[in-house]
């Protein structure tokens, strides 16, 4: 009876006054309100879901390694997918289509600047591209994430405008100026790439992925480019006023300075988040809760337009994607690139 009120009204009224309809039902227990309440219980999933529906096909399952680390959003029909960089951590890279299938995929193109990644699936594959829309819905409106089996996997509102978030992305060391003008660690940061990498105060950083380093500024500089998640090969020198110097090389990861500086409170309040949280050129924020591995996949309004691809799970109830109007010519200058590259 419930659900057939519920479709009854949402006919007429929006989502947000069929709830309140329902809660002044006096027939409604206060255990069912609590359920229906719930801006995803499974009546309104079932209202949405003709709606994602309506790319079916357009979303598959990327796995890296042996583990999903991310949804990816079929841009192109001869096999080539959008999804998120930073997660394509390990070898092999493969794709689980709407039908089930698992096949093996490549990188095509990267834009390190938003995040994203192009694959290519392997194989003779005809696939079902998503069609991005324009605008930006408005902040207050309802968007919905769309899973591997075109089902919704959550429904949000947009909570802020469109704008820039800067990256910070950290290595966790502190330096100073050595005899000579070098990168000396003076610090390390707690929870940082950096200590778990085994860097020590005194360190000196003498080269960054093979280019040499000969100053603490040209050091500072070079890590400003590199993005959360991103892995960065230092050359060290440890114990140099000594006799039993040595020089090494050690790989450290390049992590977010907001998550290094929380505390286990804030991170067991934040839940699972992704490896980069920041660093986009321009982020929709709505207040979908998504899992790391939900990120990837297509941002859909409730005209059954893609207005974006989500890239972050954030916060505890913050989400962001990358909105249409920003993938489309990053999407056309990578299927340019690869396709070039594959002539």
């Amino acid at each position: 009876m419930v659900n057939n009120s519920l479709r009854a009204y949402s006919k007429k009224l929006p989502w947000l006054v069929v709830v309140m309809v329902l809660a002044a039902d006096a027939r409604v227990s206060r255990a069912q309100f609590s359920t229906l309440a719930r801006r995803d219980n499974s009546s309104m999933m079932q209202l949405i879901r003709p709606i994602a529906e309506g790319i079916a096909g357009s979303v598959v399952q990327v796995y890296s390694g042996d583990r999903p680390v991310a949804l990816g959003t079929v841009v192109a029909e001869d096999g080539y997918i959008l999804t998120k960089r930073s997660e394509l951590s390990g070898d092999p890279i493969r794709v689980r289509l709407s039908d089930g299938q698992l096949l093996p995929a490549r990188v095509a193109a990267v834009r390190r600047s938003n995040d994203l990644a192009l694959l290519r699936v392997e194989g003779d594959v005809t696939l079902s591209p998503a069609e991005f829309a324009g605008d930006a819905p408005p902040v207050a409106s309802f968007v919905i994430s769309v899973g591997r089996k075109t089902r919704p996997i959550g429904l949000g509102v947009v909570s802020a405008k469109p704008r820039r978030i800067n990256h910070q992305g950290r290595l966790g060391v502190l330096l100073q100026d050595d005899r000579t003008g070098r990168a000396m660690v003076r610090g390390v940061f707690p929870s940082s790439g950096a200590e778990e990498a085994g860097i020590k105060e005194g360190d000196l950083i003498v080269a960054i992925n093979g280019q040499a380093e000969r100053s603490r500024l040209g050091v500072i500089e070079t890590l400003r480019g590199m993005f959360p998640g991103e892995s960065v090969r230092l050359t060290i020198t440890r114990d140099n006023s000594s006799e039993d110097s040595k020089t090494m090389d050690v790989d450290a990861s390049i992590r977010e300075l907001n998550v290094m500086r929380e505390s286990e409170s804030d991170a067991r309040v934040n839940g699972p988040r992704n490896v980069r949280l920041s660093g986009f050129d321009q982020v929709m924020q709505h207040d979908t809760v998504l899992d790391p591995d939900e990120c990837g996949g297509p941002l859909m309004d409730t005209q059954g337009n893609v207005v974006g691809i989500n890239i972050a799970r954030a916060g505890r109830v913050v989400s962001y994607a990358l909105p249409a109007s920003l993938i489309l010519p990053e999407m056309v200058s990578m299927l340019a690139e690869a396709r070039a590259a594959s002539r």
